[in-house]
């Protein structure tokens, strides 16, 4: 009997050390988005292995009701995810069994931005990765008009763009596509906008 006992206790170590050889691996850059577009959050189990079988867990480390998504006993659950990605999440199901736990997100907000942990837990063993998404709103394209002449008899131009986000960084270029550095100083930028560029 006790060599039967320690037989199962021999076999047990080796089940947990062989799981605790799984990684869950995401991306080492942040993921960019464009708002209103999907985007794929990568998160996989490596070497790869199924998770079908898994707990896969998507939620927010900068939220208190935190849930993104919950893939659970072979099903999605939605009772305690965050109500603005309902109907907006999903896991590739025949890429559970690939490792791949990567969540598609459609319609991107600029409220998605922030920190993503991806959770994937079997039995006693359990992992994560952090995923870091960036939202960028691509704004209306640049219209340049003149609106006359200073004082001293420069010119006068302003270029009006505006639903950027991050703020972007203007440069001025001369006809033959060299930025005017000199010229930088003269150039003033609006909250709402509009860029006033004085030639002289």
């Amino acid at each position: 009997m006790k060599f039967i006992c320690v037989t199962l206790l021999i076999i047990s170590g080796i089940t947990d050390s062989r799981s605790e050889q799984y990684d869950v691996v995401g991306p080492t850059d942040p993921v960019f988005a464009v708002a209103g577009e999907d985007v794929i959050l990568p998160c996989s189990v490596k070497p790869s292995t199924s998770v079908v079988d898994m707990r896969v867990e998507w939620f927010r480390l900068d939220q208190k009701d935190s849930q993104v998504h919950l893939y659970d006993d072979h099903v999605d659950k939605t009772t305690n995810q965050i109500e603005s990605y309902r109907g907006r999440t999903k896991l590739n199901h025949q890429e559970l069994q690939r490792g791949d736990a990567s969540l598609k997100l459609s319609s991107v907000r600029v409220s998605d931005e922030g920190l993503y942990k991806c959770f994937i837990q079997y039995k006693s063993w359990f992992d994560d990765a952090t995923v870091n998404v960036k939202v960028e709103v691509v704004g209306r394209p640049p219209v340049i008009t003149v609106d006359g002449f200073d004082h001293s008899g420069g010119l006068h131009l302003q270029c009006e763009s505006e639903g950027w986000y991050p703020e972007p960084d203007l440069e001025w270029l001369n006809s033959e596509g060299r930025r005017q550095d000199s010229l930088q100083s003269q150039t003033e930028t609006s909250r709402a906008g509009n860029t006033d560029y004085h030639n002289k």
